[in-house]
């Protein structure tokens, strides 16, 4: 029995499928969604050339609006920077009754819509709220001044914050920090010298994030700032109102200026977030 050779095709090696399709249905997606909404705040504020741009900003008004938003996030930050800190803390070392509640009421500014939380604020700290009219009679009125700005924004963006310290603190082993405790280190000795060094990816995250989200912060900032210009008349504040007024590029040059400070913002956390695995 003579044995004949058998030619059996060869199958075709499998190649990925090409990107154009998908990578543009995905622009063509976009570009209505994001790309020309952010496209035409630059469009409007620059329209009139940079000079017009220039004496946009250079108004009174304009100035206090930025000045004063930058502010308040700073303040955000370093506030809801402790605060955060110290609730992760606290939930991460400690067990007590009423953990797992605590840990969602902390949490749930991201769903409360912020026009909420200003009428909370205002039924709270206004002159007729449960401890506003208390207050009132001692001279101190939180509302419709930088102290209640400041209070919703550290209420809207508080759980940012304690979202990127928290993980960290799970995920941190307890090795040092347990060495640390049997050569007699007491425990804010073992946190400045153990654990808070390990927090600053964390703290660096969530201080980029609180403070991109207070400069942006619009809905319960409007309630109980009362939009007073040259008092209490935040960036987005300022933006409505010159919309409402019918001055575009007044609006749309602050507006440039915080989606520019946005994209600077997640550039910097982008890049942050990729060196680990550059490291690795």
């Amino acid at each position: 029995m003579t044995s004949q050779a058998i030619d059996i095709p060869s199958r075709p090696r499998s190649s990925r499928p090409s990107a154009l399709v998908p990578v543009g249905l995905l622009v063509l997606v976009l570009t209505p969604l994001l790309f020309m909404p952010l496209a035409a705040v630059y469009i409007f504020a620059f329209r009139g050339g940079w000079t017009a741009f220039w004496v946009s900003l250079s108004t009174p008004d304009a100035q206090f609006a930025l000045r004063f938003s930058f502010m308040i996030a700073v303040a955000t930050s370093v506030i809801n920077g402790v605060l955060g800190t110290y609730t992760a803390y606290v939930l991460n070392k400690y067990q007590f009754p009423g953990a797992s509640a605590l840990n969602i009421v902390v949490n749930l500014p991201v769903a409360i819509p912020t026009v909420v939380v200003g009428t909370s604020l205002l039924l709270l700290w206004g002159p007729l709220g449960l401890l506003g009219r208390i207050v009132e009679p001692l001279g101190l009125e939180p509302m419709f001044t930088p102290a209640g700005v400041l209070l919703a924004h550290l209420f809207v963006t508080f759980p940012y914050m304690l979202g990127a310290v928290k993980p960290v603190l799970d995920e941190l082993e307890t090795t040092y920090e347990e060495a640390a405790y049997t050569i007699g280190a007491s425990p804010w000795q073992t946190f400045w010298h153990i654990i808070l060094p390990a927090l600053r990816g964390g703290l660096f995250s969530g201080a980029l994030l609180t403070f991109a989200h207070s400069l942006g912060e619009f809905g319960a900032t409007v309630l109980v700032s009362g939009n007073l210009r040259l008092r209490t008349q935040t960036a987005p504040l300022y933006i409505f109102s010159q919309f409402e007024a019918g001055n575009i590029e007044a609006a749309n040059a602050v507006a440039a200026v915080l989606a520019t400070l946005s994209f600077i913002i997640f550039f910097v956390l982008l890049r942050f977030a990729r060196q680990p695995s550059k490291d690795a």
